[in-house]
Formats: structure tokens, sequence, C-alpha cells
């Protein structure tokens, strides 16, 4: 497993890369899981292709079936001149809400709290249907919750930002708002999500991290991904 992520300037994005990678080893051993970055940092994942060979499933450690999933690692691969499969993109998949439901919790949020909005932030896309389907997570995570309101936002690119998602959560009644970062780490889109949250005195929870269910989601993508090439 070629465990790809887009890479940051920022360390504490690949350090989440590489624990999540130590925690796909310790759910599968002997399985060689090595961690790649399409930019910024390394190793790069041309490098790493070229180094192991044909016998590599490139797995996207990304959410958003956009630009980087559709386009960068393609390109890459093609440049590796290794004939690597790709797995799909993690997606909505119902295990990292489960980890969402978490983060939001361990931020002070009841299920049962009545009088809490909730504003699930992800990175914006140019690509319209990846920005929808990222928007479904909000629904998900609200189900069996008692929650005031649930809604999605942007912090970067379209619409709706989170200042209109904390107005528009203030005019159904919530005493209280909640940031809920839809990010597997930390950087520095989240870091300006982090001080808008500040500026206005609300909380934010901590994104998915190295959760086993992130670990075990990317584990699905990579046995999906073997298995229908051996349907092919």
């Amino acid at each position: 497993m070629v465990l790809t992520a887009h890479g940051s300037a920022d360390p504490r994005s690949a350090a989440t890369t590489h624990a999540v990678a130590e925690t796909i080893r310790r759910l599968r051993p002997g399985l060689d899981v090595l961690p790649a970055f399409c930019e910024q940092s390394t190793p790069n994942l041309v490098d790493v292709l070229r180094e192991i060979g044909d016998r590599a499933v490139v797995t996207p450690l990304l959410l958003a079936d956009a630009y980087h999933a559709r386009s960068d690692i393609p390109a890459m691969i093609d440049a590796s001149g290794v004939r690597a499969l790709q797995a799909e993109v993690l997606g909505e998949d119902d295990q990292l809400i489960a980890v969402l439901r978490r983060r939001i919790a361990e931020a002070g949020v009841a299920a049962q709290d009545s009088d809490v909005g909730v504003i699930v932030t992800a990175v914006g896309s140019s690509r319209a249907q990846a920005n929808a389907r990222t928007s479904t997570v909000a629904s998900a995570v609200a189900v069996d919750t008692r929650w005031i309101g649930v809604t999605s936002a942007f912090a970067t690119g379209p619409k709706p930002s989170l200042p209109s998602a904390v107005h528009r959560l203030r005019r159904l009644g919530a005493d209280r708002v909640v940031i809920a970062p839809w990010f597997l780490a930390h950087g520095k889109i989240t870091d300006r999500v982090a001080d808008f949250a500040v500026s206005q005195g609300i909380p934010m929870a901590a994104p998915l991290g190295a959760h086993r269910l992130v670990a075990e989601t990317v584990l699905d993508r990579f046995d999906a991904a073997l298995a229908l090439s051996a349907a092919a």
C-alpha cells in the first residue's frame, strides 16, 4: 500500500499520515505500508512508485473525490512509469462519520443537547460534485441527535462561508455553536478556521486524525481496489 496524501508545508499533516500508516500496520501485520505525498512533503509519490514498481496500490488519504484524486495522483502514476492500481478516496464513509461524532463529543457536545448548532467545515473544491458530496456529511452526523441545527460551510472557495453558517444557526435559535472540521489533519487551513472560532468564541473540535476507524476505512479502499483488479 502506498498511502498517498496531498502534502503540506505544515509538519502536522505529514505526521498524521505517518500515524495513520502505523495504525494500518498494527491492524494488518505483514502489509507493507509506505507513506507518499503529492507535493511539499517527502517522499514524493513518483519516487516511491519508481522504487517499489508494479506491485503498488496507491491508496489516497483524501476525503474528497476532487482534483488531487482525479488529476494529480493519476498524472503522477503515469509519470512514474509504473503500472500501479489506484484505490478510491475515503469519501463520506459511515466509519468516518462515527469519528466526526466522537470529535464533536470531545468538544463538549452531547447528542441530546438541544441548544447546539454544529457547523461541519470542509475545504472547498472547484468540482461542484465533490462539494455536494461533502455537504451530505452535515445531515449524516446529525442523525439521532437533538441538535437545533447542523449545517456545512467551506473554509475555502464555495459558499456557504463560516460567518454565514454561524448566522444561520443563530437565527435558528442555537445558544451554542461548535465547529466540526471535516479534515484529516491540522494545517494552515484549519488554523484559519481555529482563528475564526476564537474570534467568535466558538469551540472547535479536532480533525479526524489517525483514529482506528480512519485506518480501517483506508484498508477497505485498498481491499476494494485489489478485488476489482482480480475481477477484471
